[in-house]
């Protein structure tokens, strides 16, 4: 039997439709995905906590829920709206379905809405905030509490999804070996890495901070043959240099990167002693730690299509976003920092480094790879920037 479900804006917009998934009430910031496949991925990104996630893909659900597509240890998104939701999952590496999965980890589903204009409302208005119910149908009720849900603007979520301790990776505990996986996606990744070590080199040592880091981030370094240590967001910095490391990394993550001066003190204390690669929020932290600013977007950038143009090879890569803030670009000392990369569909500045040390970062998502491999030549950057500090 069908349930009802109701999404109500903090601006009096109301959508009413099919409640699937787990039964219950959700509050988050609502934001749009454009990707036509890659639900899973979406879920389970800690970037995502504290919003409720719109696909504009008319069809989800088509393929199930398979063990080895997760990008960290459960889903973050408060909720998950759909055009139509498939009950018929047809795929070989399918364990569960969608509506099974929403429901084992606590997240409300909602369809049968018409989702474009849900999409064109954001769009005109600005991502809002909403309340996502399947047990309250009092439209007015919703809407109120839409609008004493907590704003994203100067709020910190990078807290509630990082790590409690350090882990090395690959770790058995949070993934499955590459050797138990349906199909290896890096097989071309670890072939170009053959290709690059040198001859009695040892594995580069690389930190990386959780402030949201998704799995594959970190398979693409094991596969770059880095040994990785994951640390916790609030980690100190002469705790990360008590580690050696050959380089350090910045994770994607959510929410507002100024609401994090502990952290990016922390970074900002960093530089100059170990190369550091930045990704999304941590390319925002980079940002601010080298005195940057920056501001929110009016809908953000989500999805596995957006143009981005190379400003040192003139190249266009075709690459994967999730944020909802950027750096302004106006704030960064050009004496210091080079601009690399740029949105070429609004001009968000996509990319950074600086003209003396060792750091760089990135607004997008290589590992995501929609290209597909448009952008894995950042993560070899890195092992280059490695590589000279050793020698140093």
């Amino acid at each position: 039997m069908s349930r009802t479900g109701i999404l109500a804006l903090e601006d009096g917009r109301v959508f009413r439709g099919e409640a699937w998934g787990a039964d219950g009430e959700r509050f988050g910031e609502i934001v749009f995905n454009t990707s036509l496949m890659g639900y899973q991925e979406i879920l389970t990104d800690p970037s995502y906590a504290g919003q409720i996630v719109t696909m504009t893909y008319p069809l989800i659900g088509n393929y199930g829920v398979n063990p080895d597509d997760i990008e960290s240890r459960r889903p973050f998104a408060e909720g998950f709206i759909v055009r139509e939701y498939s009950e018929i999952r047809s795929n070989w590496r399918s364990s569960l379905s969608l509506d099974d999965y929403l429901k084992q980890n606590g997240i409300v589903g909602l369809s049968e809405i018409d989702t474009r204009a849900l999409v064109r409302h954001i769009r005109e208005k600005g991502a809002m905030r909403g309340c996502l119910s399947s047990i309250d149908t009092d439209e007015a009720s919703l809407v109120n509490k839409a609008r004493h849900a907590p704003q994203m603007l100067g709020r910190n979520l990078v807290d509630v999804v990082t790590c409690a301790q350090r882990y090395d990776w690959p770790n058995a505990d949070l993934d499955r070996p590459v050797s138990a996986h349906s199909l290896d996606p890096l097989l071309a990744v670890r072939e170009r890495m053959a290709q690059m070590r040198q001859a009695g080199e040892r594995p580069f040592r690389v930190v990386a901070f959780d402030f949201g880091i998704k799995f594959y981030i970190l398979r693409y370094l094991e596969a770059f043959g880095c040994e990785v240590t994951v640390v916790p967001a609030r980690t100190s910095a002469e705790e990360v240099l008590a580690l050696s490391p050959d380089g350090i990394f910045l994770s994607n993550g959510p929410g507002d990167p100024a609401a994090l001066p502990e952290i990016v003190a922390t970074v900002r204390a960093l530089i100059g002693r170990a190369p550091i690669f930045g990704i999304c929020l941590g390319h925002q932290i980079l940002a601010l730690a080298v005195g940057g600013k920056t501001y929110k977007l009016k809908f953000g950038h989500r999805g596995g299509n957006q143009p981005v143009k190379n400003l040192l090879t003139g190249t266009i890569e075709i690459t994967s976003h999730n944020h909802g803030f950027a750096v302004d670009p106006q704030s960064l000392d050009s004496s210091q920092i080079e601009l690399t990369h740029v949105n070429l569909n609004d001009g968000c500045l996509e990319g950074l480094r600086h003209r003396e040390l060792p750091l760089f970062s990135v607004q997008y998502h290589p590992e995501a790879g929609p290209g597909p491999h448009d952008a894995t030549y950042l993560f070899e950057n890195f092992i280059t920037l490695m590589r000279e500090a050793r020698r140093k």
